[in-house]
C-alpha cells in the first residue's frame, strides 16, 4: 500500500509538473503570437494570397529587389533547423544562421531594441507555426550590393545594437509607447527620412519618408506637416479601425492597420498615441501658399470643381470616415508629393478592419486626366484651405505614371 500510494504521489508530481511545463508553453506561445502581430511580421514574410509567413513578394528597394524569406519552421526551406541563438541574432544583430549578413530591409536596426523576452516568446510562437516548404531566394540585389558581407561596413557606419531602455522621468505609459514604436512596430523604419546608404536620418525622426513609391508621412507632433491636430483619441482611432476624423489609411498604411495595429490591445494604442504626442517636429514655418489667381490654381481648382469636390467638398473638408479630409492634412502638405500623384494615378482602398469592414474607395483618374491637370488639381489641393506646400510638376506626374506602368 506505501508504495502504491508513493507511485501515486511521484506520478501526480509528475503530471502537475508538466501540466505546469505546458501551461507555461502555452502562455509563451500565446505571448509570441501577439508579438508577432506587434512586429507585423506578416506584411513582409506573407505575400498576398499566399501561405503565412511562407516568403513574401519583392520588396523595391534604392539598391535592388528584395524577397522577405520563409520563416516557417520548415527544416529545408525555412527556419526550422536554426536555433534560438541564430534567430536571436538575426532580430538582434542583423546576423542569421552561419554568420548570414541581413540587409536593413528586416528591420533589425529596430529589432535590436527588443526585451529578451519579447525575443525568447516570438521564437516559441515561430516554432509552433504551420511549417511549409517554400524555398525563396531572397538576395536579388545587383552587384556589388548582392555580397553580403558590404553590411559589416554599413553595420559600422549606421547600427549600434541596444536594447530599449526606460526614460526614468516619463511615465510607464509613454515608455511603453516608445518601445514599441522604435522597437517590434519599427515605425521610424517606413517614417523617418533614409540617408543614401540607406539609413535613418536620426536628426530628423519620423518627419516622413519615401519608400517603394508611397510616402509614410510626419508622424510628429508638427502642426503643419505632421499630426499636431490630432489628439491622442484620435491617433487610437486611426490604427484600431483604419480612419478617423482626419484621414483614412491607404496604402501601405492600410495593410499596418488591417494586418497589426487593429489586434492591438488598446493598452498599447494609447501608449503610441502618448508617446507620438511627445515627438517634436522641425518646426519650421509654412511656405507661402501659391497666391489663388495663379494660373496653376484656377487650373486646379477648375479640374477639383468638376472630379474632385463631389467627394471631398468644396472646403476640403471632406466627409469623416468616408472620404479624408484635404484641408490640413499632414500627407497633402508634406514636401513631397508622391503619394498623392499615386493615389490620385492608381486609385485607393481604404483597408479593412474589423471595426469598419465597409471600405470606401478612390477611383484611378489616370485615364482621362492628363500629366498637367494632375499636376494643376494637386497644387491646388495643397495650396488651399490652409494649405501650403511646393506645386506639383507634370514632370513628376509623368515620372510615376511611369512607374505604375511597369
Amino acid at each position: 500500500m506505501k508504495k502504491a500510494a508513493l507511485l501515486a504521489g511521484v506520478v501526480a508530481a509528475a503530471l502537475v509538473s508538466a501540466s505546469g511545463f505546458a501551461s507555461d508553453l502555452f502562455d509563451r506561445i500565446n505571448a509570441g503570437r501577439y508579438k508577432a502581430v506587434l512586429a507585423d511580421c506578416a506584411a513582409c514574410h506573407t505575400k498576398p494570397g499566399g501561405r503565412p509567413f511562407a516568403g513574401g513578394a519583392p520588396l523595391d528597394t534604392p539598391f535592388g529587389k528584395l524577397i522577405p524569406s520563409n520563416i516557417t519552421p520548415d527544416r529545408e526551406t525555412g527556419i526550422g533547423n536554426w536555433s534560438y541563438a541564430d534567430f536571436r541574432g538575426a532580430l538582434k544583430e542583423g546576423v542569421g544562421k552561419g554568420g548570414k549578413r541581413l540587409y536593413p530591409a528586416m528591420p533589425y536596426p529596430a529589432y535590436s531594441a527588443m526585451t529578451e523576452a519579447d525575443i525568447a516568446d516570438l521564437w516559441a510562437y515561430f516554432q509552433k507555426i504551420e511549417p511549409v516548404s517554400n524555398r525563396v531566394v531572397s538576395n536579388q540585389l545587383p552587384f556589388p550590393f548582392s555580397i553580403r558581407t558590404v553590411m559589416i561596413g554599413w553595420n559600422l557606419l549606421n547600427f549600434s545594437p541596444s536594447e530599449f531602455k526606460p526614460e526614468p522621468a516619463k511615465s510607464a505609459e509613454w515608455n511603453r509607447g516608445a518601445y514599441l514604436l522604435n522597437g517590434p512596430a519599427h515605425c521610424g523604419t517606413c517614417h523617418t527620412p533614409k540617408s543614401l546608404l540607406g539609413a535613418d536620418k536620426t536628426d530628423q525622426f519620423l518627419r516622413g519618408g519615401n519608400l517603394q513609391s508611397w510616402v509614410a508621412p510626419d508622424i510628429t507632433n508638427d502642426a503643419h506637416k505632421g499630426i499636431g491636430g490630432w489628439a491622442a483619441e484620435d491617433i487610437v482611432a486611426y490604427l484600431k479601425t483604419g480612419a478617423n476624423r482626419f484621414d483614412i489609411a491607404s496604402g501601405p498604411m492600410a495593410e499596418v492597420v488591417a494586418n497589426s495595429t487593429q489586434y492591438w490591445t488598446d493598452a498599447d494604442l494609447n501608449a503610441v498615441a502618448t508617446y507620438l504626442k511627445d515627438i517634436k517636429g522641425a518646426g519650421a514655418a509654412p511656405p507661402r501658399p501659391l497666391d489663388a489667381g495663379d494660373p496653376l490654381m484656377l487650373a486646379g481648382k477648375a479640374v477639383f470643381v468638376d472630379r474632385c469636390s463631389a467627394c471631398h467638398v468644396s472646403s476640403g473638408e471632406g466627409a469623416p470616415f468616408l472620404f479624408p479630409k484635404l484641408a490640413k492634412a499632414p500627407v497633402v502638405n508634406g514636401d513631397d508629393p508622391t503619394s498623392l500623384i499615386r493615389v490620385v494615378l492608381e486609385g485607393s482602398q481604404a483597408g479593412t478592419t474589423k471595426a469598419r469592414p465597409t471600405t470606401p474607395a478612390m477611383p484611378s483618374f489616370a485615364w482621362n486626366l492628363g500629366d498637367a491637370e494632375v499636376a494643376s488639381v494637386l497644387s491646388y489641393v495643397r495650396n488651399s484651405w490652409g494649405n501650403a506646400a511646393p506645386a506639383v510638376t507634370p514632370a513628376q506626374v509623368k515620372d510615376m505614371r511611369a512607374k505604375l506602368a511597369r
